[in-house]
């Protein structure tokens, strides 16, 4: 996992909303789409650069693709956070 992908990618309020909406399940690009007043174009190049950053996974099924969010690599940037919060009030006690 790139960090410098992830960070980018959760740098765009509509790629945080994208992945919001897929906490409660796997949804497909139309479905997505319908949440937003953009186009389905818009909302393919979001799930790109999502999927780059591994934020999202994605799998066919019939004439469909259904996104998911990739919670693995959310529990890594979590992790990573935690630790610097972790340093930063160890370094405080000292």
């Amino acid at each position: 996992m790139g960090f410098e992908r992830t960070f980018k990618a959760l740098s765009d309020p509509t790629r945080r909303r994208i992945l919001e909406l897929l906490r409660g399940g796997p949804l497909s690009a139309g479905e997505l789409a319908s949440s937003f007043g953009t186009t389905n174009a818009t909302i393919s190049h979001h799930l790109s650069v999502l999927k780059e950053a591994e934020l999202v996974t994605d799998e066919k099924r019939g004439k469909y693709i259904y996104y998911e969010l990739n919670t693995s690599v959310v529990e890594d940037i979590m992790a990573w956070a935690a630790g610097l919060v972790r340093e930063v009030s160890h370094e405080k006690d000292q």
